[in-house]
């Protein structure tokens, strides 16, 4: 018995030794051919999936990849101007080896006045333009030269792109968000409020402006020009403070008025504030006003918070705003309402 199952033993490994063999073979062959399938894979990298997935949320190509700057998965695209981002167009600016240079002729630049781009505006008509009967005949909405020249943009604070720099500030510190309803008083040619407009929802930036020729150049040129004839704000001549043409259910988020009510009557501007009051959504919503506040100032500080309670405002103080790009600071000042 002992002899027939040794031999059973012996014979049992002699037969399972090239099954052993074979499956070691069929292994290393399925093994071989997973690793190629792998590495063959088309499947995205980490980095891929990053600049993906920012775009999927909405960022797309304003994501800094390529700088490390990433942004929270929700999408949201930072309003102001970062630090980051001034020292990116520095660096640009150093890598290309930029200096400024005098503006004078050269081939391919050809630099010239307002008045000189308007004149040959006048006489050579652009390079091709139709004549006599044919003239009215090939644009929806002809538009002005003094207005395809700009000039209106000399008309209000200089730089035109410090408007950027007042919509960064208002937007950041009232955390505005595209659903919110703003109202500017005195937009003028829309230096800030293009930015405002841009940001927001259909029909949520409101203005009122008294200047026809600044409203002729909103309408005709810069609304145009920035593509947002689809935002359709709702901008109203006016010069008396006179707001029933909002509508009396919109509730505002945020109120400015940029170096508007140093030129006003204190009598108008406390009648505007008056109206203005009501409309702005209570504790949350915010008025803030540029470079003074002459018209309460000069009644005395007491007296001026007494002015104010009585309206069911309240002033929460000063805000100074340095430009991260133009050598300037503006002076805000913040009220909200009290009252519901």
């Amino acid at each position: 018995m002992a002899l027939s199952a040794s031999r059973a033993m012996s014979k049992g490994v002699v037969v399972s030794v090239p099954v052993l063999v074979l499956s070691a073979l069929v292994a290393a062959v399925f093994l071989f051919f997973l690793l190629s399938s792998l590495s063959s894979c088309s499947c995205p990298h980490s980095s891929d999936m990053s600049v993906s997935n920012a775009r999927s949320a909405g960022v797309g190509d304003a994501v800094g990849v390529s700088v490390g700057v990433s942004e929270p998965s929700s999408g949201y695209v930072p309003i102001s101007t970062r630090k980051e981002d001034v020292e990116w167009v520095k660096e640009q600016i150093r890598a290309n080896g930029l200096h400024m240079q005098d503006n004078v002729l050269r081939k391919g630049i050809n630099p010239r006045t307002r008045v000189q781009q308007l004149e040959d505006l006048r006489q050579f008509k652009g390079i091709s333009h139709y004549e006599g009967p044919e003239a009215d005949n090939h644009t929806a909405l002809p538009c002005p030269g003094e207005l395809l020249v700009e000039e209106h943009h000399s008309n209000y604070g200089e730089p035109w792109a410090g408007g950027r720099d007042v919509f960064e500030f208002l937007a950041q510190t009232t955390q505005l968000r595209p659903e919110s309803q703003v109202l500017e008083i005195g937009c003028g040619t829309l230096r800030v409020g293009l930015h405002f407009i841009r940001y927001l929802n259909t029909e949520h930036f409101h203005c009122l402006e008294r200047d026809e020729l600044s409203l002729m150049a909103v309408f005709r040129y810069e609304l145009p020009a920035q593509g947002l004839l689809h935002k359709r704000p709702l901008i109203v001549k006016g010069d008396d403070m006179e707001f029933t043409k909002f509508g009396s259910g919109t509730m505002y988020d945020l109120i400015y008025a940029s170096a508007v009510f140093l030129h006003m009557p204190d009598k108008l501007v406390w009648t505007g504030l008056e109206r203005l009051a009501s409309k702005l959504k209570p504790y949350d919503g915010r008025i803030f006003v540029s470079h003074n506040i002459k018209f309460c100032s000069r009644l005395g500080g007491e007296e001026c918070t007494k002015r104010l309670s009585s309206l069911g405002l309240e002033y929460l103080g000063k805000h100074t705003h340095d430009s991260l790009l133009f050598n300037h600071y503006e002076i805000w000042f913040e009220f909200r309402r009290t009252k519901a």
